[in-house]
């Protein structure tokens, strides 16, 4: 027995810890061994108690660990987070001594990626807003045709090609000032502003765009900057938003006078379309020749018509209308043969273009015989249609020297006035004895006396 007393006194003694001291000596621990860390996770299991302080959990894709956020804490953010919100924390490494469980003391908890610069794009929009920057009644209209067109954007990105290659396609003549601009990084949205004030000033150009191509919300993020809004508000040439894709909304769009959805719709928004402007040219061109034939026409009508007033009563009037009649059939047969040769050339026009379309030998031997086929009827119309004519002309002929006074004198009558009225004389009891008298033959004029008359 005072064997095993000496044995047990001469062993090492253990010093055996409470579950209280374990847990204690263990958070001292980590307070020492770790400073104030970012952690970046997703929150989940979110809980928010009575007594305001938060509790969660953040995890990835490999581990969770829980968190505490105390309330005089999470007062400071001015937002209560969700679950499923990425998230950066300012965190303590600790542990919770009464359950022995490791946690993380949030002092400071911020969305991270795309959602925090969400929140600050949203922000910054409803503030803009408030003071009337995005007010449709100051936006500018774009003019119809620029004098020059500015561009605000990368000098090696896609969306200048896009642009240069839609300006050319659509107006060419316009002539294109670049203003080189980072359009994406530190610094891109100060120099982005300092550029368009700068275009602005210089006057080289009526209408500018601000452009680059799709990204996401980071990569599109100089063109959320207030500067650059400030700078679009401000700019004295009306400014054209060409920021990345259609589904793509950046503050820059709500500040510009005009919003497209890509670069190429920027610069199709800008530029007139050169066809179009052909084609309204040639529209008044033709509208113009019309109305001056037509006044031509009116013209060449009113002087007919005075002139046929200021000859009413001669004898030629007739034969002068048998002769206005002869050139207006005249002028008819030439507009009839005119609209059947027009005719005749559309429909060749038409059968070449079919032709064209249809290369089939058998086919274009086929359109050639019916070509040839239509022209010999083309030509056998044409000159019926001018047999017809001139058949027509020679009976109007006929019947116009058969109507004229100076046939029916030909025949051995004559023409009696009575001198010095010249009065025509149609019976013997229009005249007396000793009256002068002129009588008109075929050929020349008899003065003469009456002897005697005698009424029929």
């Amino acid at each position: 027995m005072s064997e095993l007393t000496d044995t047990l006194s001469a062993a090492p003694q253990r010093e055996v810890y409470s579950v209280a001291r374990l847990n204690r000596e263990v958070r001292a621990l980590l307070d020492r061994s770790f400073p104030l860390l970012w952690v970046e996770g997703e929150i989940s299991n979110f809980s928010r108690p009575s007594s305001g302080h938060w509790y969660f959990s953040l995890k990835d894709q490999d581990a969770q660990v829980r968190c505490a956020m105390f309330r005089m804490r999470n007062l400071r953010l001015g937002y209560t987070p969700e679950n499923g919100m990425q998230v950066l924390a300012r965190v303590r490494i600790g542990l919770y001594e009464p359950r022995g469980e490791f946690q993380l003391i949030v002092e400071h908890l911020e969305e991270a990626g795309d959602g925090r610069l969400q929140r600050a794009y949203e922000e910054l929009k409803k503030r803009l807003a408030a003071e009337g920057v995005f007010d449709p009644a100051r936006k500018q209209p774009l003019p119809a045709l620029p004098r020059g067109i500015g561009v605000v954007t990368s000098p090696t990105g896609a969306a200048i090609r896009d642009i240069l290659t839609t300006l050319k396609r659509r107006f060419p003549a316009i002539p294109v000032v670049i203003y080189p601009v980072p359009v994406q990084g530190a610094g891109a949205g100060d120099k982005i502003a300092r550029t368009i004030r700068q275009a602005a000033a210089q006057q080289d150009c009526d209408v500018l765009i601000v452009a680059r191509g799709g990204g996401s919300l980071e990569d599109l993020w100089a063109f959320n900057e207030e500067a650059v809004a400030r700078a679009i508000y401000d700019c004295a040439i009306p400014v054209v938003s060409g920021v990345g894709h259609e589904v793509d909304v950046t503050i820059a769009d709500f500040a510009a006078d005009a919003r497209a959805p890509t670069p190429t719709g920027a610069a199709e928004l800008v530029s007139p379309d050169q066809n179009e402007w052909l084609q309204n040219l040639t529209a008044w061109e033709q509208r113009l020749t019309r109305l001056v034939v037509q006044q031509r026409r009116q013209g060449e009508q009113a002087l007919a018509w005075l002139l046929k007033r200021l000859d009413q009563q001669h004898p030629g009037r007739r034969l002068r209308d048998q002769a206005q009649r002869l050139d207006e059939l005249e002028t008819r047969l030439k507009l009839a043969w005119r609209g059947q040769h027009r005719h005749a050339t559309a429909r060749l026009g038409n059968l070449t273009h079919q032709l064209y379309r249809h290369q089939p030998s058998q086919r274009l031997r086929q359109v050639a015989l019916q070509q040839q086929h239509l022209a010999e009827r083309l030509q056998l119309a044409m000159q019926h249609s001018l047999d017809n004519q001139r058949r027509q002309l020679a009976g109007i002929t006929r019947a116009l020297d058969a109507v004229s006074p100076l046939a029916t004198l030909g025949r051995g009558y004559a023409i009696v006035q009575r001198l010095p009225e010249r009065t025509v004389v149609r019976a013997a009891t229009e005249v007396k004895v000793g009256d002068i008298v002129e009588t008109r033959l075929a050929r020349g004029r008899l003065l003469c006396t009456i002897d005697e008359s005698h009424e029929t």
